[in-house]
């Protein structure tokens, strides 16, 4: 009875190790699909307002019975690829865009097969000195030493809890010292730095908002004085966070003046720059990276200014001692999995042990294509970005600060009735039309709407279009 049970549970579970024959009918029907996506990407909207948002695919419970990839891929058209947001095009303008060159997606098709654990290496060595590799590429271009190391995250949020997290402990901020803390921060700092300092058990500390200037940068100035009475009063200034592309307005701290200020009183300085981190390979852009160098550590998204598929973010250390002691637990079960200080495992230094092989999306691409394309891609943007700003105000628009990375800021004042009205309208507008799509925010009670250029399938006509539409809005 025992062999009959495991020779029919064999034949069942063998369904899940599709034959030669059958692979290829499956792969042929995805990468067919695949391809019409990709082929037919520029005719199909950037955004589509749907009658049942995707509510299709509660119709496909799971069921015992497998359905046919046929059907499936119909599904997926109807219900997912259609409605909404379509992230892969290039008038995705709104946000900041993810990107998804299509060699990433080959990576990623490869690791799912091989499934290597790159957690640890002793599972995988191969695929963690692949990480490791990349993570001390970004190192250097940020100016890091040979030491420094880092993690290949899902984004920007996990990125910056690991260098929150590992500021906290290096710098002796106990359960015991939280209240004495303080945290330096802008209004415009990303909104998931505030999340990790809520996770990390900072969420008593004294959070500090240095006022900015008049294009969104921190006051270093503000700051040094902040810190000065800070200490005067008992506390225990241990971390400022600074920006390099913020989310809003695309600005860029002065990361120089805030390192002079950290060093000065031995606080941990951390950048974001999930958005920006990547124009350091654009020369014009070099100078506004002077001092990065001298910060403690760094989140950088390559899911947005290298234009890989989602789930690539990066935190990039100096002091990679500090973050394997943050991260670092042995467990019994793991004995065999020694720590090499030579190539230390993603998993010793990160909140993961079971982790997606992230290297080899973003390995891949960079190889095939090198680093030229990549480059001339983010000053494209920039320039793309600054079109846009010049032709806007052609047609009477308010702007605001001029870009300094691709991101800005516009809207219309009419002469009656309210101007946040009129331009959520006109953002609807555009919504409406589908073949670009933009964002907003709202500052100091002004409704504003944004322009992100970071899609690497965003080109002239892509802006022309967006001006096309507006031009096509009736002014009041």
């Amino acid at each position: 009875m025992l062999l009959e049970k495991l020779a029919q549970l064999e034949q069942e579970s063998r369904k899940l190790a599709p034959s030669t024959s059958e692979r290829q009918v499956l792969n042929q029907k995805i990468i067919d699909y695949s391809n019409s996506f990709v082929d037919e990407i520029d005719n199909r909207p950037a955004y589509v307002i749907s009658s049942t948002d995707g509510a299709e695919i509660k119709d496909y419970p799971i069921q015992e019975e497998g359905r046919s990839l046929d059907e499936i891929l119909d599904l997926l058209e109807l219900a997912v690829h259609t409605p909404g947001l379509n992230p892969a095009s290039g008038g995705h303008l709104g946000y900041i865009p993810g990107g998804g060159v299509v060699t990433t997606a080959m990576g990623d098709y490869m690791a799912d097969i091989f499934n290597r654990y790159a957690g640890i290496f002793y599972g995988s060595p191969g695929a963690v000195r692949m990480e490791n590799l990349l993570i001390r590429w970004m190192c250097s271009l940020m100016g890091y030493p040979e030491t420094a190391l880092g993690n290949l995250t899902s984004g920007g949020s996990i990125a910056n809890l690991i260098a929150i997290t590992t500021a906290r402990d290096k710098k002796g901020i106990t359960s015991k010292k939280v209240d004495q803390a303080v945290i330096y921060l802008t209004e415009q700092v990303h909104h998931c730095v505030q999340k990790a300092i809520r996770i990390a058990g900072l969420n008593e500390a004294k959070i500090e908002y240095i006022p900015m200037d008049e294009l969104y940068r921190m006051d270093a100035t503000a700051l040094q004085t902040q810190v000065e009475k800070d200490q005067a009063n008992g506390l225990i200034p241990f971390l400022v966070v600074g920006s390099i592309g913020t989310t809003d307005v695309g600005a860029v701290d002065p990361i120089n003046s805030i390192a002079t200020i950290a060093e000065k009183n031995n606080m941990w300085f951390h950048i974001d720059a999930a958005y920006g981190g990547f124009f350091i390979l654009v020369d014009e852009c070099k100078e506004k990276f002077e001092g990065i160098e001298r910060s403690d550590s760094i989140a950088i998204d390559p899911h947005k200014g290298l234009f890989l598929s989602y789930g690539t973010g990066a935190v990039l250390i100096k002091d990679v001692k500090a973050q394997l002691e943050s991260h670092y637990y042995k467990a019994n079960y793991m004995q065999d999995a020694v720590v090499r200080e030579e190539e230390l495992s993603p998993a010793d230094l990160s909140p993961e042990l079971t982790k997606h092989f992230r290297g080899l999306r973003m390995w891949l691409p960079l190889q095939v294509h090198g680093l030229q394309p990549f480059r001339a891609c983010l000053e494209e943007k920039i320039y793309l970005c600054r079109y846009f700003y010049e032709e806007i105000r052609k047609r009477g628009f308010e702007t605001g600060p001029y870009p300094e990375l691709s991101v800005m800021l516009w809207r219309f004042v009419p002469q009656n009735g309210d101007a946040n009205a009129y331009n959520e309208a006109l953002l609807n507008a555009v919504k409406k039309d589908g073949r670009v799509f933009v964002s907003s925010t709202t500052l100091n009670g002004i409704f504003w709407i944004r322009l992100a250029v970071l899609s690497f399938r965003t080109h002239k006509h892509t802006i022309d279009i967006l001006l096309e539409v507006v031009d096509g809005f009736e002014k009041e």
